[in-house]
């Protein structure tokens, strides 16, 4: 494993039939941050993740994943005893109660924190003794989170976490990863929700097609990517905007508006050069960025 790195993939594909869920994804996870993994609704994220965490096999490439390599049967058992998974389907055994449920996985991690688990079980508000299968989608979701926020983990991976949840709960599983992350866990998470990565990650991983498309931090997204609106009295100049630090183009009228990555000042001097003669300056938000990297149609569920 690189130094400072929970997650290393190269080259990682993953096909069902010809189609590629996966597209020789090139990924690097950091310790001790909170990554969100983003996307549109699909099979790209859930399907990096499974291979990851060793539930299925890549059709080529490989990973380390706490310095092990995911293809190797025992180094990827031992990396999963230093790691805690919610999965997006948040399996339970329906005929357990909630308490049975929590004691039974308990007994199978060293690093379980009982305090943890009880105040969860307080802020959750799950009701010990009923059974699993009599609980709604959102209180089996609650008991999912528990089960991976009650220990200590090396890496905290989520996948699609807040699925079914209400905003309270929402809320309260923003903070509880925010927590963890405090306590020195690395935190790596699918979503598709926009608005919830961009309130709590460090670092953003946005994939389309199975593609990585942008790899930044939010802290570099919000001091270095601009929006830069040219706009023309005249006849818009017959040449195209390309180069480094330009992500995405787009031309309305008499407007040319570049997201810029980097270089933003050269960027404006060369429109200056062509005849813009105005130039508006804005930030990027990670919707922005995410519509200007994701191609094709819209995505759903955007907030």
């Amino acid at each position: 494993m690189s130094d400072g790195l929970v997650i290393e993939a190269h080259a990682l594909t993953k096909r069902y039939g010809k189609f590629p869920a996966v597209d020789n994804l090139n990924l690097r996870v950091g310790a001790g941050r909170i990554t969100g993994f983003l996307g549109r609704n699909g099979p790209g994220k859930s399907s990096t993740i499974k291979m990851l965490l060793g539930i299925s096999r890549p059709s080529s490439g490989g990973a380390l994943v706490l310095g092990r390599n995911i293809s190797d049967a025992r180094q990827c058992r031992d990396s999963r005893r230093h790691i805690a998974f919610v999965g997006e389907d948040k399996q339970t055994y329906a005929y357990m109660t909630v308490g049975q449920m929590i004691a039974f996985t308990r007994s199978f991690y060293e690093d379980w924190d009982v305090g943890r688990e009880q105040r969860l079980l307080r802020r959750f508000e799950l009701p010990v003794e009923r059974k699993v299968k009599a609980l709604s989608k959102g209180m089996r979701t609650k008991l999912a989170l528990l089960l991976a926020f009650a220990r200590i983990p090396r890496l905290l991976i989520l996948d699609e976490p807040s699925e079914g949840l209400d905003p309270v709960t929402i809320e309260e599983l923003l903070q509880a990863m925010v927590a963890t992350a405090a306590e020195g866990t690395s935190v790596f998470f699918s979503s598709h929700q926009i608005a919830e990565v961009e309130r709590i990650a460090d670092h953003v991983c946005i994939v389309d097609h199975g593609r990585l498309v942008a790899d930044t931090s939010l802290d570099e997204i919000r001091q270095q990517y601009r929006q830069l609106t040219f706009g023309f009295s005249g006849e818009l100049p017959n040449v195209e905007f390309t180069g480094d630090g330009i992500e995405s183009v787009r031309i309305e009228g008499r407007q040319i508006t570049v997201m810029a990555t980097r270089n933003a000042e050269a960027i404006i001097e060369r429109a200056r050069c062509l005849g813009a003669a105005s130039v508006e300056t804005t930030p990027v938000t990670l919707r922005e960025l995410f519509l200007a990297t994701v191609k094709g149609d819209s995505p759903d569920a955007l907030v």
